[in-house]
């Protein structure tokens, strides 16, 4: 396993850990360029009061602001959990080419699901759709749940 994908993931499983603590569903992301975090995310929704606050669109918010720029093709995101179709499509629209994910969660996934916008081809405007690397920490990201 690549060791890059387990210490980023790490603080991702850090980042579960407060926003479980705080009352939020217990999901943390980073985005990584060129081997720097440059954004992260923990799931807020409840916090908040507004379903937009995921763990990777919050993420995906501190990386354009960070590189004041909407296009993180040449990023990475990880992420605990595997993102909702409504985080898929801000990934594909940021252009974001691999995601790093620590499990999958099936009917709401935006890879897994029925609905699998991480790897839909026929809206040109995205492009390629992301590298997918899922099972990264599964265990620790699956023990946030319990």
């Amino acid at each position: 396993m690549n060791k890059d994908h387990e210490f980023y993931m790490h603080r991702c499983v850090a980042l579960g850990i407060l926003a479980g603590h705080r009352g939020d569903s217990p999901v943390g992301s980073v985005i990584v360029k060129d081997g720097h975090i440059i954004g992260e995310g923990i799931e807020g929704g409840k916090t908040n009061m507004d379903i937009t606050f995921h763990a990777e669109i919050e993420a995906i918010r501190h990386a354009t602001h960070a590189l004041k720029s909407q296009d993180l093709s040449d990023c990475t995101l990880y992420t605990t959990h595997e993102p909702c179709i409504m985080c898929s499509y801000v990934i594909r629209h940021a252009k974001i080419n691999t995601v790093v994910m620590g499990m999958t969660t099936g009917e709401i996934g935006g890879y897994s699901s029925l609905y699998p916008i991480l790897k839909d081809t026929s809206i040109k405007h995205w492009g390629t759709p992301p590298t997918i690397i899922t099972g990264i920490l599964e265990d620790h990201c699956r023990g946030l749940h319990k």
